[in-house]
């Protein structure tokens, strides 16, 4: 029998790529069967808009392996005190969109949700109403901070947990300076009956996100400023209703329509205001400023997001 008489003839319909055409359909194929419905749905999704991606801008394997070589130093940057990858995705816009998408409708309630950011930590400290978050020397202005948390029509809640934490005036977090005490400018409160909660801390400075790894090359590329403006951070939770992320921003700040990470929205600036007549308190000398602010929480599921550092 001959060569040509013994080959076994081509099947057909086999799903094997021919062209770059046909690589993603068969990319879809195989993930058809996947049993988790949403699974599916989203890696469908994802895979056509990706393959999409590559065609649109004629991706070349220089950019290919360059991608994969970011993906890769984001992972590297990424430990205990600092998580590269929320802060990729911030500084992205991305986790402002998925924010806005699933918070009231489309995030313009009258508290807007925002990004929970890579510095939240569990654990606070239980700090009485009244009590002061700044646990180690801080320089900067006195604030004397009052807010209610209310639900959607208007009530008062009362027992909502609020985390409060924010950067020092120089810039950092307590975890990112070693002469900053533990947990310095971070505090956990509760409501009273009348959904209030109020601390002492100090005016909240704007600073550079850190740009020391991929997303710091990413905005010099992009011609980009590190900066954010100044802002408090603030965590509400009660059972039966939706865990409520925010940050409220310093109104005037040069960084607000330049946020590094596009953070900010209408709803998220706040009331920051010079104080006036004798200071709440016998220490305070020179400026000091009070800030007052209505957090709304809607119904919903309440949990706790997964901290982005320890």
């Amino acid at each position: 029998m001959s060569m040509k008489q013994s080959a076994i003839p081509p099947r057909k319909n086999l799903n094997v790529i021919t062209d770059e055409s046909s690589v993603t359909n068969v990319v879809l194929d195989a993930m058809a069967r996947t049993p988790n419905a949403r699974l599916r749905e989203v890696m469908t999704s994802f895979v056509r808009h990706m393959h999409a991606f590559a065609r649109e801008v004629r991706l070349t394997e220089e950019e290919f392996h360059l991608g994969i070589e970011v993906l890769n130093r984001i992972g590297q940057a990424s430990h205990a005190s600092h998580n590269e990858a929320v802060l990729f995705s911030d500084a992205i816009g991305f986790s402002t969109l998925v924010c806005l998408l699933n918070n009231g409708r489309n995030g313009a309630t009258e508290t807007a949700a925002a990004l929970l950011g890579p510095f939240w930590r569990m654990n606070s400290p239980l700090t009485l109403n009244g009590g002061s978050i700044v646990r180690s020397d801080t320089p900067g202005p006195a604030l004397f901070a009052k807010c209610l948390v209310t639900n959607t029509q208007g009530q008062p809640l009362a027992e909502v947990e609020v985390d409060v934490w924010q950067a020092s005036p120089i810039g950092l977090y307590e975890n990112q300076d070693a002469n900053q005490a533990d947990m310095n400018l971070r505090g956990k409160f509760t409501t009273d009956a009348d959904g209030c909660f109020w601390f002492r801390s100090v005016k909240p400075s704007g600073y550079p996100v850190p740009a020391d790894g991929p997303v710091g090359d990413l905005l010099r590329a992009q011609h980009r400023h590190p900066y954010r403006p100044a802002h408090l951070h603030f965590l509400c939770f009660k059972s039966g209703y939706k865990t409520l992320i925010t940050q409220v921003f310093v109104s005037g700040d040069e960084y607000l329509s330049s946020d590094a990470v596009f953070g900010v929205t209408e709803h998220l600036v706040g009331n920051y205001r010079e104080g006036e007549g004798a200071p709440p308190a016998a220490d305070v000398a020179g400026p000091w400023f009070v800030f007052d602010y209505t957090f709304v929480m809607e119904r919903g599921v309440s949990e706790l997001p997964k901290p982005p550092i320890k």
